[in-house]
């Protein structure tokens, strides 16, 4: 007699779904859509994820809801409601106890294939500042498939950017709380090593609790990286990417913030995010000159421009620079070194991403609460010609940003983090609220129908190329 299909998944795990999860009136084929558009009858569909993300992810139970909404013990993890199976007896213990060491052994199908796991797979990665985590993403379904633990202790690293080499081999993180850069294998999202910040050893008590490491770019031959420190000794750091070593590490910045580089890779540029003004540095690190973005003397004084990120435009010829406290994008020629536009954005300009595909400059507005009703949060659209400006909701506020010229999509990601925000579908093993990922069509500039949950505080998001 020949082996029962049950749908793909291994023997034992087939027959608990097919018993409990994929039956009439709940997520099978037939009634999965009611079901939150999950369908359980196969592993296949399984990994199409549901109306709120991915129920499901290999190798981490933690993260994964399904085990949520079927666990009634405190000793497996968190318990949501209502519990699953819908008005039936809850899963003993056991039982669910295996859902949970077979995702925590990758989820694998009846034959051992693990969902995501093709190294060449074109990949996103956010950073979840709350929770010490970067999420994966499968680029072509738009659903997340991993979440990395990162950092160097145990709790509290607060993980800030992150960003792909342009040669897509290696991801890189940075963290408010610790002193290193981290770097991640692309093919196997497997942790290669830390890279030294400062000239303080990795927890050496002799260095600052907040490190403020916020922002780093990578050259684009993939060997170095620039890394910029808030903190008030206004720190940037050179590091070798190859070797994992600290090349040059100078201070007296006033609150340096984004950073950018200059097409032939051989200036930096970099924000003072209190004041009024930018920094044009050598790569060697010597002799920054300081540039005023108004009428004024360069100063450090809050609540003026607040200068946040900037971006070398398409043609290498400008900085596009956000400003929090004036609601605004400068446009800085790098020929004259002055400011020759100003556009008004949504409030609290954050992010800049650019489209290639559509030659189009998109801005996040963390805070903006006035330009569309009950919303918090806009997406203003600049355009790569003249520079005009067009504006629409998005997300609970929305910070980084990823634009996949590919399938004509720019990732949002929420913040959710105020206690006016929406609720969360679930709860997550992180203390604080969870976020959101929202999706807008490039060519319409229109927002999605579709919302993903992540965990707690997603902040950046960059794109595998």
């Amino acid at each position: 007699m020949g082996k029962i299909n049950r749908g793909n998944y291994p023997d034992e795990i087939g027959k608990i779904i097919g018993q409990n999860c994929s039956v009439s009136g709940c997520h099978n084929s037939e009634s999965y859509k009611a079901s939150a558009d999950f369908d359980l009858s196969t592993w296949e569909t399984m990994f199409k994820g549901s109306d709120n993300g991915s129920p499901v992810i290999p190798f981490n139970s933690e993260f994964s809801s399904l085990c949520y909404f079927i666990n009634t013990y405190p000793e497996l993890g968190i318990q949501n409601s209502p519990t699953m199976p819908l008005n039936k007896s809850p899963m003993p213990y056991e039982t669910v106890k295996k859902i949970k060491d077979w995702i925590n052994q990758g989820a694998p199908d009846i034959s051992g294939r693990v969902n995501g796991s093709d190294p060449e797979l074109r990949k996103l990665y956010a950073v979840n500042q709350g929770c010490d985590v970067v999420t994966v993403f499968n680029a072509e379904t738009q659903l997340p498939i991993r979440y990395v633990k990162v950092g160097n202790k145990p709790t509290g690293n607060t993980p800030h950017q992150v960003h792909v080499s342009p040669d897509g081999k290696y991801w890189y993180v940075s963290f408010l709380t610790t002193n290193i850069l981290q770097k991640f294998d692309c093919r196997t999202d497997q942790l290669v090593g830390n890279i030294p910040l400062t000239p303080f050893a990795a927890g050496d008590l002799s260095g600052p609790d907040i490190y403020e490491w916020n922002t780093f770019v990578i050259s684009s031959d993939s060997k170095y990286a620039y890394c910029a420190s808030l903190n008030n000794n206004g720190w940037i750091s050179k590091v070798d990417l190859e070797n994992m070593t600290l090349l040059k590490f100078r201070v007296g910045l006033s609150n340096p913030h984004g950073i950018a580089l200059s097409e032939a890779d051989d200036v930096i540029y970099a924000t003072s995010q209190y004041g009024n003004s930018i920094y044009i540095i050598d790569s060697a690190l010597t002799n920054p000159v300081r540039y005023s973005l108004n009428s004024l003397p360069p100063n450090n004084n809050p609540n003026t421009l607040d200068p946040h990120e900037l971006f070398l435009s398409h043609d290498k010829k400008n900085l596009l620079i956000s400003c929090q406290a004036s609601n605004e994008v400068r446009i800085f020629s790098l020929q004259t070194n002055s400011v020759t536009n100003v556009i008004s954005t949504g409030i609290f300009p954050q992010e800049i991403m650019y489209s290639e595909a559509k030659n189009q400059y998109f801005v996040a507005c963390t805070s903006d609460d006035q330009m569309f009703p009950n919303s918090m949060g806009v997406i203003t659209r600049i355009d790569g010609l003249g520079f005009g400006a067009t504006h629409i909701p998005c997300g609970y506020q929305p910070h980084g940003m990823a634009v996949d010229d590919r399938k004509g999509i720019l990732y949002v990601l929420s913040r959710n983090t105020s206690s006016q925000g929406p609720p969360p579908h679930h709860t997550s093993s992180c203390l604080g609220k969870n976020g959101f990922v929202n999706f807008i069509d490039l060519n319409t500039f229109k927002l999605l129908s579709k919302k993903y949950e992540l965990s707690v505080d997603p902040y950046y998001i960059a794109l595998r190329p």
